[in-house]
């Protein structure tokens, strides 16, 4: 769609992630010896990243360019945008913007990695300005799943850029005020240069539900199911819903519980806060539950995605310690499953429907990001010069590109860009101008990026073919085989019942070692590889498997 360009002299925009996915938000914008980085965020694995826990951006092209990188300023609390912030901080030490509950998150976030005390953080209000090297960035109210998401503009010496953040248009919103449309005009009036706008919701017409129709869907699930013990699953994050779950229960007389450690993280800083707005005496400890009857308790709890280890997954497969499902509780799914989830939510949901749970998951959620409409709205009090569709696989991204299109966007002002492009700008025109690494790096366990392809390749070879080990003992000097071969073999076939399969085996690995050892060959590499050779087209021909096969030579 946009041909290479060189010699511009403009503001550079560099996705680092969030594009062609949902997750690991991450865009660094560059104008001269000033770099200034919107979110930081984590994304979730996929099936094929086996023993991987997390990825995060690559911020290779931010540690090479450490002294131009002014600050982070971050759009909302939710994971895909702060979550790589304690790996990310280790290696770019530097402030942190946001507003008050995101940055409230953010502090819980770095205690836990116990990076508190060597990080910067300040809250930023709306409608309030920070000078970051040479750019000016202005905080802008807008409605999101998640209370104090911020839209940022973005003011460069080659012109102002709006990026949207997530966003949806809420005129009804459950916690504070609506999205300050007037402003987003107000900008587009003195003129934008681009709009960087959230795709994930585009492929949708019309716009999206406000949040507070969620609360009378709680009202009449409440209403008809008095006798039962109501359980609710929703996003940890998600804090104007758990809101109007509360008042729910509140209007019922019933008793709340909240278990999920990341959903008692964010509803300790949300009401400690005043985000939230928690009635005196309705909050009980889990320890308390057996206190009270069924039908006067509601368990909020995290989960909603079919996690293993989260509250509700656990209660599903009664390894919860303090909670069993039984016949008669009603269990309400408030979030869609994020694409990829929908085996383990459906898992779950069978398996409550097993233990005799009610289930329900049809009209008790609606989304935080915007449909059509409401992008296009923004498009029409921005009126930008360019657009970057932006948050999205890469059919959102196309989507949005036509959309652009129709509210008045030439064809070639529209930039479909990829994580680690660099699109630089100016008034008079734009273009690609170059590409650094964005990758995404692998977290496994403690360790930050030492998991590359090479390792995942072999993860998945044994996955899907087992382990053969070979072990032989040669003399010093003579080579004699002193003991030996001996086949152990992990995840290949039974032993037991294939004990001609691997008495065979021995026998190949035996003839390839004496043809090796005829023929006076002390090189142990070339000793590995005729026995790994031999072994691998045996076990082809007698089984149709490929195990990887690990040659061991020891010497006496």
């Amino acid at each position: 769609m946009n041909e290479q360009i060189t010699d511009i002299k403009g503001v550079k925009i560099i996705p680092l992630g969030g594009l062609e996915q949902i997750g690991m938000n991450m865009t660094a914008f560059e104008y001269e010896d000033s770099i200034i980085v919107v979110d930081c965020g984590l994304s979730f694995p996929d099936d094929e990243m086996l023993g991987i826990d997390l990825v995060i951006p690559d911020v290779t092209y931010l540690k090479e360019n450490i002294n131009k990188v002014k600050g982070f300023v971050i759009t909302h609390g939710h994971e895909d945008h702060i979550g790589a912030l304690p790996y990310v901080l280790r290696d770019i030490n530097v402030p942190i913007y946001g507003t008050k509950l995101t940055i409230g998150i953010i502090e819980n976030k770095l205690k836990e990695h116990n990076l508190l005390k060597t990080t910067k953080r300040k809250v930023i209000k709306y409608g309030q300005s920070i000078n970051l090297g040479c750019f000016r960035i202005e905080f802008i109210r807008t409605n999101h799943s998640i209370s104090d998401a911020a839209a940022f503009a973005i003011f460069t010496p080659a012109g102002t850029i709006v990026h949207t953040g997530d966003f949806k248009v809420d005129y009804t919103p459950v916690f504070g005020n609506i999205i300050d449309l007037q402003r987003f005009g107000e900008l587009g009036k003195k003129g934008v240069l681009a709009l960087l706008c959230d795709s994930t919701n585009v492929e949708r017409p019309g716009f999206t539900m406000s949040e507070k129709t969620v609360g009378k869907v709680f009202d009449n699930i409440f209403a008809d199911n008095v006798r039962s013990r109501i359980i609710v699953a929703t996003f940890a994050s998600n804090v104007d819903r758990v809101q109007q779950i509360i008042n729910s229960a509140a209007k019922f007389g019933r008793k709340v519980v909240i278990e999920g450690r990341s959903m008692v993280n964010i509803i300790s800083i949300a009401q400690e806060l005043g985000y939230i707005n928690i009635p005196d005496n309705i909050l009980i400890d889990i320890e308390q539950m057996k206190n009270y009857p069924d039908e006067q308790l509601t368990l909020i709890t995290t989960g909603s995605q079919g996690e293993s280890m989260a509250a509700l997954s656990r209660m599903a497969a009664s390894i919860h310690k303090k909670v069993t499902i039984k016949p008669g509780d009603t269990v309400i799914f408030s979030s869609n499953p994020i694409p990829g989830n929908e085996k383990q939510v459906s898992k779950v949901i069978n398996e409550l429907s097993m233990k005799g749970a009610k289930v329900i998951f049809q009209d008790t959620h609606v989304s935080g990001h915007a449909c059509q409409e409401e992008v296009k709205l923004i498009y029409a009090l921005t009126k930008p010069q360019y657009a970057v569709p932006i948050h999205g696989e890469y059919r959102h991204l196309m989507k949005h590109a036509e959309l652009a299109q129709t509210m008045g966007i030439p064809k070639e002002n529209v930039f479909i860009i990829s994580s680690g492009d660099v699109l630089e700008m100016s008034k008079e025109k734009a273009g690609i101008a170059g590409k650094v690494p964005a990758q995404g790096v692998l977290v496994d366990g403690l360790g930050v990026g030492d998991v590359g392809n090479i390792v995942l390749r072999d993860r998945q070879h044994l996955a899907e073919n087992g382990l053969i080990i070979v072990v032989v003992t040669l003399e010093k000097y003579s080579n004699q085989i002193l003991s030996g071969p001996d086949i152990v073999s992990r995840g290949f076939v039974y032993v037991r019942e294939s004990e001609n399969l691997m008495d065979d085996a021995k026998e190949v690995v035996y003839s390839a070692l004496e043809r090796c050892l005829n023929k006076n060959t002390s090189d142990w590499g070339k000793i590995k590889t005729e026995v790994k050779d031999s072994l691998s087209d045996y076990l082809w021909k007698r089984t149709k498997r490929n195990p990887m096969i690990l040659p061991i030579i020891m010497e006496v």
